[in-house]
């Protein structure tokens, strides 16, 4: 389960100040470009359950309805340029234009204020892809093709809206809840772009093992993705047939 009990953040730089009222309100944010707004007087900090190189994400709770949500916080002291902060401004933008898929994490909502910006999203307590298929050690064929299913699912709804992930790998898909039959979300829009028909993309970007060809010739498209999500159908299958038997890169090299 998700504990509940914050940890010590005193020297933690990316844990948020509480409530610096010295902030004036219509103080407009670099990022959002509307006049911040602090994500502690809607919801109430708890543990550390994911840490990036730039970000940290946090155990939330909102303070009325007190439900649990997860807050990615990223210290403004990270973004240095103006394509920083263009980055992080697309993922908000990619996150909003994706809200309503079944299998994409939902946005709940994003604040800024003088030193961090925060996305408030649905928390998904039920662990990583991975992990579960490892836990359980036997799926049924029906099973196991409904898990490929979802994967293959969130490609395409990502380009058929235009979007392409970028970094598509099993950390990236984690399962709603621990229920057995939790749906699986894709997390993780950092790197993700807008991209229409004839694209070519040129940046290196996407993770080892995952990462395909073309992106390393830096020449690609939205067949990026295909590539990534091949490798996870891969590792994926190996682990239904082989229960328990750790999958390495040296399979499928």
């Amino acid at each position: 389960g998700i504990p509940r009990a914050p940890p010590s953040t005193a020297s933690d730089p990316l844990k948020p100040d509480f409530f610096n009222h010295s902030t004036p309100s219509a103080a407009v944010g670099r990022v959002l470009g509307r006049p911040m707004e602090y994500v502690r007087s809607t919801y109430i900090f708890g543990w550390e359950i994911g840490r990036g190189q730039f970000t940290v994400t946090y155990l939330v709770t909102h303070r009325e309805t007190k439900e649990q949500f997860a807050c990615k916080l990223i210290s403004l002291r990270k973004l240095i340029n103006r394509d920083d902060i263009k980055d992080v401004s697309r993922e908000v933008q990619i996150m909003h234009h994706l809200t309503g898929h079944y299998n994409i994490v939902e946005l709940k909502g994003a604040y800024e204020d003088r030193h961090s910006f925060n996305l408030v999203m649905e928390l998904c307590a039920g662990g990583e892809l991975f992990d579960r298929i490892i836990a359980k050690g036997h799926y049924s064929e029906r099973a196991a093709a409904g898990l490929c299913l979802q994967i293959v699912t969130v490609v395409h709804n990502c380009h058929s809206m235009g979007v392409m992930h970028r970094d598509l790998k099993q950390d990236n898909f984690l399962f709603l809840s621990t229920a057995e039959e939790s749906p699986l979300k894709a997390i993780d829009f950092g790197l993700s772009v807008f991209f229409r028909a004839g694209d070519v993309f040129k940046g290196l970007v996407g993770s080892a093992y995952y990462v395909a060809p073309e992106v390393l010739r830096r020449s690609y498209g939205p067949e990026a993705d295909i590539w990534s999500d091949g490798v996870i159908l891969y590792i994926c299958s190996v682990e239904f047939h082989h229960s328990r038997e750790v999958c390495s890169f040296d399979h499928f090299v």
